[in-house]
């Protein structure tokens, strides 16, 4: 099955409403054209502005985070009903960032991968070790575990349309990559895994990304590999330039 790749790229808490609104004006013309999916993430405040400027062209909007329940007393928090209302097409779930600082679980992503579908919006959902974790070889068992947790009373066709990004947390923002062999193997064990859960039709059409570190300089090599279907991507993607090249990496 030929998977369409998908790249994303999630600018954290980067870039004002206005500073993103001129950002993808101008990334417009760097990723025209592209064989591949793409996909900025970027803040709550900066996603209106986006989405009015993207229209006509072939960026997608992702929110970076949302609540799992409808409404409600949940203090800075938004909800799948407001991002849906907006015309966000991804979210990002599970972050290390958001699992390490803010108290994001395994079962806290589940419901928010159950909530996203049900306002139509898809679940970019992270996984990954660090590097403590990778030492002592439990990788497999881990990443295993929190996709089982992650998918956790989905549906086929929902987990067919759900992304999952492999991201080994000791290569986020540390200019560290794991090879291209290190990230294939975790993105097949996910497959793998997916496989177990839902059968080979459903393991052939999900798509996994890789991300940490990736940048114009390795993805054309990171995307050939057999498993991986594109990256989640973060420093890079906050350069017009640079998330052009990733996006065009088989140009």
């Amino acid at each position: 099955m030929s998977r369409i790749k998908v790249i994303a790229g999630n600018w954290k808490m980067n870039k004002t409403a206005s500073e993103a609104t001129e950002f993808v004006n101008q990334l417009k013309a760097n990723v025209k054209g592209a064989a591949a999916e793409v996909v900025v993430g970027v803040p709550f405040v900066c996603i209106p502005g986006v989405k009015k400027a993207v229209e006509g062209s072939n960026i997608k909007v992702a929110a970076q985070n949302m609540h799992f329940e409808e409404k409600g007393a949940f203090t800075g928090e938004v909800s799948g009903p407001m991002l849906a209302d907006l015309g966000v097409e991804y979210v990002i779930i599970g972050h290390s960032e958001r699992r390490q600082y803010f108290a994001e679980t395994n079962e806290t992503v589940n419901k928010k991968a159950h909530a996203a579908f049900k306002y139509g919006i898809i679940p970019i959902i992270c996984v990954g070790e660090s590097l403590a974790e990778r030492e002592n070889g439990v990788t497999a068992d881990l990443v295993r575990y929190q996709v089982k947790t992650a998918l956790l009373g989905l549906t086929e066709e929902q987990v067919k349309k759900t992304v999952i990004a492999y991201e080994p947390i000791w290569a986020i923002g540390t200019g560290k990559t794991a090879t291209n062999e290190q990230a294939n193997e975790v993105c097949a064990i996910i497959r793998n895994t997916v496989k177990e859960l839902y059968g080979s039709n459903v393991s052939e059409a999900i798509r996994i990304q890789y991300g940490g570190s990736v940048n114009a300089a390795t993805a054309k090599d990171l995307f050939s590999m057999s498993d991986i279907d594109g990256g989640l991507v973060g420093g890079a993607s906050l350069k017009t330039e640079d998330f052009g090249k990733i996006v065009k990496y088989d140009a």
